[in-house]
């Protein structure tokens, strides 16, 4: 068991956290993402019909981009209400969690 630092608790690795964004934000998530996987679908049909490479390519970027938007905005939902909320309770840890994920995200 690991204590974050600046966390009153000890925190496992795998401890379950929610989020709590509203179903709205949620939705908009979800339907990002089912156009994402229609874009992967359509990656996957262009490589077994052997689609010019420079075509799918384009492709490939182009479903990064969109989920790099995703990524974005569930990044900034989540500075917004499960950060602030931890920072309010007095867990300092997501400061280190969040700029580790950050690093994720920009690799």
């Amino acid at each position: 068991m690991d204590t974050i630092r600046g966390a009153e608790k000890p925190v496992h690795p795998h401890e379950e956290r929610k989020s709590h964004h509203a179903d709205r934000f949620k939705a908009e998530l979800i339907a990002r993402l089912n156009r994402i996987e229609g874009q992967i679908r359509g990656i996957k049909g262009m490589i077994e019909r052997d689609a010019y490479c420079d075509h799918v390519l384009n492709q490939i970027s182009a479903a990064q981009a969109a989920l790099n938007g995703v990524g974005k905005l569930l990044l900034a939902g989540h500075m917004r209400s499960c950060v602030v909320e931890r920072i309010r309770e007095g867990d300092l840890g997501v400061i280190d969690e969040l700029l580790a994920t950050v690093d994720k995200l920009l690799k």
